[in-house]
């Protein structure tokens, strides 16, 4: 109910469906964020993550109890790192990919990483757009995950998203990145399984690739190869299949395959993911996946502290009155770097050395 005035008289309305939609989003307690987020509820999933995503002191401190009530629930999906070059068909083969999976049982998460999204501190939804038949599909759900400007939001906004997508009952997590920058690297220490998309016909096909990400892969999939393009994948999957001959494996119990597959028609994306349980399968079995998972929380660990020590120093009030002249004179060449550094280390309480 709302009060209003009217010429000095006080009357008593019933509120608009706006008003109570408004209220209903007031009100949401703890209990009922697990409540929805267990339940499925997209609506409460969204408003979850959301939650997991705010830079609001206050929603934070709800979301780290949100995420400890949420833990016991999580952990038990496929995670699954993709990356490759912008225009690899990623979007396309996601969408057919998903479907795929979705057809066989299982529930499908999508995380976007879009470091774009930078350009204005927050995310892209273009992927929805690509993806519309699975975006639309009730057994799957696709969210951008915001960059805010920096590797160190991803790292942090992904991983929680993670959870909360598990804890709603989501069994396959894929976590698609831009395939620029450091952020193969990124997502390669926060899923289970890595897979690198590959173009065929793009002249030597080892050029610019960067040896890290090969390294990193659990499988290469050379993307397009239907049609005329069948020649040329087929050259393309014996260059990656060579490169990998001689790299040694980052696992003792996993040789990564290399595979030809199309996003647009489905070739091959059945034993792709007849690869990826594969690899669920040796990985549990050997103990390997806990192994890796343990390791990946103690990262998440130190990319956290890293994040907030930043954050901390970056709204330090004593930093943040020098910071102007000491820029000044780190760009005029009064100052080194390595001495701006210390200066301000030391103004946020860490005296330490440094290495110039």
């Amino acid at each position: 109910m709302t009060l209003s005035v009217d010429t000095g008289r006080v009357s008593v309305t019933p509120p608009n469906d706006r008003q109570v939609w408004r209220a209903k989003r007031a009100t949401l307690s703890l209990d009922d964020y697990v409540e929805g987020v267990l339940s499925g509820d997209r609506g409460r999933l969204a408003r979850a993550i959301s939650l997991v995503e705010s830079i609001n002191p206050d929603h934070q401190k709800l979301a780290q109890d949100l995420l400890v009530r949420l833990a016991p629930h999580g952990g038990k999906a496929h995670r699954i790192g993709i990356t490759g070059v912008p225009g690899v068909g990623k979007s396309t083969f996601i969408e057919k990919f998903g479907t795929l999976l979705i057809e066989k049982g299982h529930k499908v998460a999508v995380l976007a990483v879009d470091p774009s999204s930078s350009r204005s501190g927050g995310s892209i939804l273009g992927d929805k757009t690509r993806m519309e038949t699975l975006a639309n599909n009730p057994q799957a759900y696709i969210r951008p995950s915001p960059s805010s400007g920096r590797l160190g939001g991803v790292t942090r906004t992904t991983r929680e998203t993670m959870l909360v997508m598990e804890a709603a009952g989501y069994d396959v997590v894929l976590v698609e990145t831009v395939g620029a920058g450091q952020n193969e690297t990124v997502v390669a220490d926060m899923t289970d399984f890595f897979l690198v998309l590959m173009l065929p016909g793009a002249g030597d096909e080892l050029q610019g690739i960067k040896k890290g990400v090969l390294e990193l892969a659990d499988l290469i999939a050379v993307n397009k190869c239907e049609g005329d393009n069948e020649r040329q994948a087929d050259m393309a999957r014996q260059h990656y299949a060579n490169a990998l001959h001689i790299m040694t494996p980052s696992s003792p119990n996993w040789r990564p395959p290399v595979l030809k597959i199309s996003g647009l028609t489905g070739i091959g994306l059945a034993e792709l993911w007849d690869r990826i349980a594969d690899h669920q399968r040796i990985f549990s079995e050997s103990g390997e996946l806990e192994a890796v998972r343990r390791s990946q929380r103690i990262k998440w660990m130190w990319s956290l502290i890293e994040d907030k020590l930043l954050d901390a120093m970056k709204h330090h009030p004593d930093v943040q009155a020098r910071l102007p002249q000491i820029s000044a004179d780190v760009e005029s060449g009064a100052v080194t770097v390595p001495l701006a550094v210390l200066d301000l280390l030391k103004m946020f309480g860490l005296d330490v050395g440094l290495a110039g």
